[in-house]
Parts: C-alpha cells; sequence; structure tokens
C-alpha cells in the first residue's frame, strides 16, 4: 500500500529542511575564539600558573587556532593582577607573538557633559599591548543594576569603542576587532527586549567586528538562543559578526551553540575542553568534532588527530583531576563500546570514528548487554592475547554465565580486570 502522494510530498519538504540545515553546517567557517587559557581554569580547582599558560600557548596555535584569549582584564579588585597580567606582560616583555590575541575589557564611563573615562581594563589592554578584545557590557536590569543605567550606557559605549579604535594597535598595525560581549545576553531578550534592540540598533553604526552575547548561566533553551541570535542578525547585517557563548546550567550548550549557527551566528568562543566557569559549556572541541561529524571541510585547518588528547589534557591540568568518565565526545567512556551494535562507523552518515579526533575505540562489561566481541577487546585490554585469540563458545558462555549471576542476584563488576578474568576461567572450565 503506497503513502497518500501530499504525505509523500510534504515528508520530501520536511526532509529538504533537514538537508539545507546540514548544508549550511558543511559549508560554514566558523569564527572561533579560543578560551583554553581563560574559560576553562576559571571553574576549576586549581587554574593555570605562568609557567603553564606559556606552555600552553604554542599548542593552541600549532592545534590550528587563530584566535586566543589571553586572558581577562575586567575582573574586580584590578589593582590586585592575576596570573593572566602576568602572562600578558612576559609575552609583551619578551616580544612574542600576540597575533590574533583577545582580552577580555569592560566599558569606560562617559558624563553627561562629554568626559570620558576609560575603564581600568581599558588602559591595562593598551599597556599590555594586545590587539583585540571582547567588550563587555551588560543589558538586564539586574546586570546593569550598580554599573551604570541605561543612559550611560548608551553615552558610553560609542565613546569606548572610540577610545579603543584611537588608542589601541590591532594586529599587523590596525585597527583592533572589537566584539561587544554582551555578558547577560540572553536575559536581556527576555526581560530587557525594547532597550536590547535600541543596542543593537546602535552597535550596528559603530567600527566594530561585531557582537557576542552569552547565556550566562545556561538556562536558556536552544529555540530560544536560535530566536535571540536571529533578532540580532536582523540588526546586525554582514559583514559584522555574531559569536555566541553558552554554558551547561541545563544541559543545552551543543544544541545551543548550533541553532545559534543556523540563525545567522557566524561562530562561538570557548575552550577546547568542556570545563568552564560553572559546570561546563559549549566548548570548542565539542563544536569542532560535531562540525566534522556533519561533514564540515573547513575543519581540516585543525590538527584533529590531537583533540581529543589535547582537550583531555588540558582539563587534567586545570582540574588535578580526571575528565569525568561520561562525560560525551571527550569523556573516558565517549567511545568504550558496552555493545557492539553503538560502534560508530567511518563511512556512515552523522558517525564520527574516535580515530577521528585522536582517540580509539575501548570496551566496557555491562552483564546485562555485552556481547562477545566487546569482551573479547575487554579481554584484549587485560591479558595478552588480541581479540581473535579467545574462543567464541568461551566468550558466549561468558555472557550466560553473566546473566546466569544476575538472575542468582549476584552483583559483580565484570568490567574489572580480576572478575572479568575470573569469568573467562569459569567459563573456559565449562567449555573443555
Amino acid at each position: 500500500m503506497s503513502a497518500p502522494s501530499d504525505r509523500v510530498e510534504q515528508a520530501r519538504r520536511i526532509f529538504a529542511g533537514a538537508q539545507d540545515k546540514l548544508d549550511v553546517l558543511r559549508n560554514i567557517k566558523p569564527y572561533l575564539i579560543d578560551l583554553s587559557l581563560r574559560e576553562n581554569p576559571v571553574g576549576a580547582r586549581v587554574g593555570q600558573t605562568l609557567e603553564e599558560k606559556l606552555e600552553i600557548l604554542p599548542k593552541l596555535r600549532a592545534f590550528g587556532f587563530d584566535n586566543i584569549l589571553l586572558g581577562t582584564l575586567d575582573y574586580s579588585l584590578p589593582d590586585e593582577l592575576e596570573v593572566d597580567d602576568d602572562f600578558m606582560i612576559y609575552l609583551r616583555d619578551h616580544n612574542i607573538d600576540r597575533s590574533g590575541g583577545f582580552v577580555f575589557t569592560d566599558i569606560g564611563i562617559a558624563q553627561t557633559d562629554g568626559s570620558f573615562t576609560p575603564s581600568p581594563s581599558m588602559l591595562k589592554m593598551q599597556a599590555y599591548q594586545v590587539p583585540n578584545t571582547l567588550h563587555e557590557i551588560y543589558l538586564s536590569k539586574d546586570g546593569m543594576q550598580d554599573l551604570y543605567d541605561f543612559d550611560t550606557l548608551c553615552r558610553s559605549l560609542p565613546l569606548s569603542i572610540q577610545w579603543l579604535n584611537e588608542n589601541i594597535k590591532g594586529d599587523a598595525g590596525g585597527k583592533p576587532r572589537i566584539l561587544i560581549n554582551i555578558v547577560d545576553g540572553c536575559d536581556a531578550f527576555a526581560g530587557n527586549f525594547e532597550q536590547t534592540c535600541e543596542i543593537l540598533a546602535l552597535l550596528a553604526e559603530q567600527p566594530i567586528e561585531g557582537l557576542s552575547m552569552e547565556d550566562d548561566r545556561g538556562t536558556y533553551l536552544p529555540f530560544q538562543v536560535g530566536a535571540y541570535t536571529a533578532i540580532a542578525r536582523g540588526f546586525l547585517a554582514e559583514p559584522k559578526k555574531i559569536l555566541v557563548h553558552l554554558h551547561a546550567g541545563a544541559g543545552f550548550e551543543n544544541a545551543s551553540a548550533i541553532e545559534a549557527l543556523l540563525n545567522g551566528a557566524d561562530g562561538v568562543w570557548g575552550g577546547l575542553p568542556k570545563r568552564s566557569a560553572i559546570i561546563g559549556h559549549a566548548s570548542l572541541g565539542e563544536l569542532i568534532a560535531n562540525l566534522v561529524r556533519v561533514g564540515n571541510s573547513d575543519m581540516q585547518k585543525y590538527t584533529l588527530n590531537q583533540l581529543l588528547p589535547m582537550a583531555t589534557s588540558l582539563q587534567i591540568l586545570d582540574e588535578e583531576e580526571a575528565v569525568p568518565d561520561d562525560l560525551p565526545i571527550l569523556g573516558n567512556n565517549a567511545y568504550r563500546l558496552p555493545l557492539s551494535f553503538f560502534r560508530q562507523l567511518p563511512d556512515r552518515f552523522m558517525d564520527l570514528i574516535p580515530e577521528a579526533i585522536g582517540g580509539q575505540y575501548r570496551y566496557r562489561v555491562c552483564p546485562v548487554v555485552s556481547d562477545p566481541a566487546v569482551i573479547a577487546g575487554r579481554l584484549a585490554e587485560i591479558l595478552p592475547e588480541p581479540a581473535p585469540g579467545f574462543p567464541q563458545p568461551v566468550l558466549e558462555q561468558m555472557v550466560r554465565l553473566m546473566r546466569r549471576d544476575l538472575r542468582a542476584g549476584k552483583r559483580i563488576v565484570y568490567d574489572e580486570p580480576a572478575n572479568l578474568i575470573e569469568l573467562y576461567r569459569r567459563a573456559e572450565a565449562e567449555c573443555v
């Protein structure tokens, strides 16, 4: 029985819409700013020393990042320097390449008489000779409270931009790249819509690189992030850029990043590892991997065979503990197969094999579901015998024994080497 033709046509249209979105993701050349020197340490148990930052920077460049945040200068108590200050001072004093370097700054304040005072962070940026900035503002009612009122923001923002353009030497001696970052971007759209649109209209006329906006707690749904991005794109025509930064508070972050790209965003800023200022964020490691997954050829400019090990090593450095096992893409269990059916294949659409990002498949024995191939793979990790060397009848008997043990009320972690070896010996004895 054939399907009604009108339903088939409707299905084709829906399918074509999904294909159009995939084409956007395949063809985008995303504007990425790496924050592995700042975003990841902010929420880490330990952080990074000056010596560690100096070791990390060339690794980020070697991986393929052109834009790298060197640090944050708009922190509280600006008279008490941070490691970021030491790092930028060292780069300047030792004439180390800072091209493509960004720094977080906040705006200066303009008085009603037109006088303007740059913020301490702007003066530090000038002194440290960093060429580009994510220049931060707040636009929600709560965010502006105790900082400035809306009229002061409207006066101060153009003069801040003017000061940066006149006093900061950008890449290759040109103008600085200025991205105005709305720290509370999603809150601003949701709770202060009219004034947010006024600022977007103002920014459209300013000599800046573009706009950045955050979901700073990670609580907004992907369709909301997509809508806010589309609104921003409606005000800021190309070639102005729109970037997003999304935290993992409610688990939407990577979906929100994709939604933003589909709705006009040019890119994302974040660290390579998952760790961020809260519990995680839409990391560049995950985004790059997902764009590889959909066939984006621009990702080949990165050293992809170092993505997983580098992201993992950076998070271990910041935390002094292992990456959570069950973290998607970058976690220890992300590519430990419990069942052969779950294996991703190199020639299957939307699959991303671990070797594509510098990892490899490993195996995890789960008594309810693991099949003989998985058990053989795990045994090969433990014993000096390749997986094909384990007899199939013994492997099948191991499956039977795990089921029998669980039915008998025995709860055994067979994935642990000693327990798996004992199970293997039991099955081997029964197969004689």
